[in-house]
């Protein structure tokens, strides 16, 4: 009987230790609490009262009764050592692209400070309070901290949800309430990497940043400078310049250094010649800390997309004036575009490109007509004669029947519409994606736009830099259409369309930081300031 009751005795030990060894060490207080029944029949209780709730408990009131209540959810939080580690996951949420200071973790510390095994409210109240704050940290995870038209009237992203009570009932399912709260998070890879890159330029920001280069004149490779060194430094920091020292003199701009040039160049969408000047060098001078909130604003904004962005897709960057073909999380091939500027802006939506066009007709839109072409005309009738169609009130009429004095924006029932042929403002060929928004990728007869690194020209439409090539990879999706049918039609000079047996999808994104070849960063300047509306939205400042 002895030995039994030493053995019994072992084992409570054993299980003890066990338990202290499941709690986190730093758990700090909050380890005694109140009996597991008496909690839920408090937690019942606040649920049930007819009493307004503190607010983050009253905004899902109704999902935690049906959880705790109606559904007889277990206890998550309180005497199960998950509150620290939570509240050190808000302590850490710079690394998931969010503001700590945006979380009440001081509240939440005193929450659990406060529980006291005798008062069973005090435990309810803790819980309710944990569960609400995971329940608003994972919606800030998945769904974004603002809604995209608030902050720009050209973001036209649908407002996602979260299913409250959904995440309440998985709670179970996850012993650490990080490992839930991973599965919040957008699985693309743009979004992935944004994270990864984050913690890295965290880092160099905390350890003081990477410095700055003094301006100056032009300096080409082999030139000697005493810029150089510092240069050399710099590209350390960033991760473009891979060799431990120079091979020579340190103040000579060798190949080494010019390779590591070129590939800053690129990641910022400058011309990777390698000489460096003034572009160069500003762009150097961004400190680390900018770096950290674009890549946080960037990540908010993947936050906003679908969660299938669809296996074989289209990504338009507008910021970086640049398509991208994506198969399976791939960047099949990149191409230069032009977008809207800044007075006519590209927006930001989602839709599916549905079919091509070959030798497309243009109808011109009604603010082209008015403030543009209609000037003109008043000066010179048939000034589009040659090119165009007009067609009045719907029907097609002749140039020579109409007074253009007597007509202006509040009194104009025309139509433009350019033929095809070489001078068309959508060139040879256009693919449409039906939208209320009217915007498309196009050709374009106007090519010297391409050649500048800064490319926002267009009145909001696609221009594309490549675009029968791309022609021939969408067509190629689509039985009987070959490459030589692709030439054919175009040179046949009539309109024709290739309908899509499978839409793609395609989005329009503003992506001034996002992954670029082979994992590496890429960073855009804020063309239309749409970066700067969003930090002043997640900070709390006003728009402009």
């Amino acid at each position: 009987m002895g030995l039994q009751r030493a053995l019994l005795d072992i084992a409570a030990a054993v299980v003890m230790l066990c338990a202290v060894l499941a709690t986190p060490a730093n758990a700090g207080k909050g380890d005694l609490n109140p009996p597991y029944s008496e909690t839920g029949e408090a937690i019942a209780a606040i649920l049930e009262s007819p009493d307004r709730l503190a607010l983050p408990i009253q905004r899902i009131r109704p999902a935690l009764k049906a959880h705790y209540v109606d559904n007889g959810g277990t206890i998550y939080w309180v005497g199960t050592g998950r509150m620290t580690p939570f509240i050190q996951r808000l302590e850490r949420a710079a690394d998931d692209g969010l503001n700590p200071a945006d979380y009440p973790i001081e509240t939440l510390t005193d929450v659990r400070d406060a529980i006291d095994p005798a008062d069973p409210q005090s435990a309810a109240r803790a819980e309710l309070y944990f569960s609400s704050f995971f329940v608003a940290y994972a919606a800030d995870l998945k769904i974004g901290r603002v809604i995209p038209q608030k902050v720009d009237p050209r973001l036209f992203r649908s407002r996602k949800t979260i299913d409250v009570l959904r995440v309440l009932t998985d709670l179970n399912k996850y012993r650490e309430p990080s490992k839930f709260l991973a599965s919040f998070e957008p699985k693309n890879p743009q979004y992935q990497a944004l994270k990864k890159m984050l913690k890295l330029y965290h880092a160099v920001d905390e350890s003081g940043g990477w410095g700055t280069v003094d301006p100056g004149g032009m300096l080409k490779p082999g030139a000697k400078d005493p810029r150089v060194p510092r240069i050399r430094a710099l590209l350390q920091a960033t991760g473009d310049y891979e060799w431990a020292k120079a091979p020579g003199d340190p103040l000579i701009y060798d190949q080494q250094l010019v390779i590591a040039v070129q590939r800053f160049q690129a990641r910022h969408g400058l011309e990777a010649r390698g000489n460096i000047g003034n572009q160069t060098i500003q762009a150097m001078n961004v400190p680390a800390s900018e770096r950290v909130r674009q890549i946080m604003l960037n990540m908010e904004r993947w936050r906003w997309m679908p969660e299938n962005l669809g296996d074989d897709h289209i990504i338009v960057n507008i910021a970086a004036f640049e398509l991208q073909q994506v198969q399976q999380d791939t960047i099949v091939d990149r191409m230069k575009v032009v977008v809207g500027a800044p007075a006519t802006q590209t927006p930001e939506f989602s839709g599916e490109m549905a079919y091509v066009e070959f030798n497309p007709t243009w109808t011109v839109p009604y603010s082209i007509a008015t403030k543009e072409m209609l000037p003109r005309l008043k000066q010179n009738p048939f000034a589009y004669a040659a090119d165009f169609e007009i067609f009045r009130n719907g029907k097609l009429t002749t140039w020579d029947a109409i007074d253009w004095s007597s007509h202006g924006p509040g009194n104009f029932p025309f139509t433009f519409r350019q033929k095809p042929g070489p001078k068309n403002a959508l060139g040879r060929v256009k693919f449409m994606l039906p939208n209320k928004h009217d915007i498309y990728l196009h050709d374009t007869p106007s090519k010297d736009k391409f050649l500048q690194t800064s490319r926002a020209f267009s009145h909001g439409c696609i221009r594309l830099s490549e675009p029968v090539e791309f022609a021939y990879d969408i067509t190629a999706r689509i039985p009987g259409w070959s490459k030589q049918r692709v030439n054919d039609v175009l040179a046949a000079g009539e309109t024709a369309r290739a309908m899509l047996p499978k839409k793609i999808p395609v989005h329009l994104i503003y992506g001034t930081a996002f992954r670029g070849d082979a994992g590496t960063i890429e960073f855009r300047p804020d063309v239309y300031g749409r970066d700067r509306k969003l930090y002043n939205a997640l900070f709390g400042q006003p728009t402009s």
